[in-house]
């Protein structure tokens, strides 16, 4: 793996799981990994209850927008992490992949989205903890 390792999240729309993976990821890595995330069949906007959601917790998704997956993303990241986009996502050997199985935010309301969001947020932080292991 990379010095920097780079991780790709990706479900159908790019609207809700992955956005909130990256945005976790990249919020606690602090830098120490790159970040991507992408759709193999993009939304038009990232989900409202999911920046909601976010924004609870001090992540800012307002900017972001979905992002369709291509081989080039897939090929130059280390780790590639799906949630629910099938067989979407093209293989290459070498790369560690995945699979998260996540319930849809799409067409939740924040209520029932944060659940969610706190089921990503452990498991990033569970990758974060193999891919970058604290300093003892």
């Amino acid at each position: 793996m990379a010095q920097r390792p780079t991780v790709l999240f990706v479900c159908v729309h790019n609207a809700g799981r992955s956005q909130m993976a990256a945005a976790l990821l990249a919020h606690h890595a602090a830098g120490a990994v790159e970040v991507r995330s992408a759709g193999s069949e993009p939304a038009a906007a990232v989900n409202p209850a999911v920046r909601e959601v976010m924004s609870e917790i001090g992540i800012d998704l307002s900017a972001e927008k979905p992002k369709r997956l291509t081989t080039d993303a897939v090929e130059a990241s280390d780790v590639v992490i799906t949630m629910g986009c099938g067989d979407a996502c093209p293989v290459f050997p070498g790369k560690r992949y995945l699979d998260w199985e996540l319930t849809d935010p799409a067409g939740r309301g924040v209520e029932d989205v944060r659940p969610i969001r706190d089921d990503i947020d452990a498991r990033v932080r569970a990758l974060l903890a193999e891919l970058v292991p604290p300093i003892t």
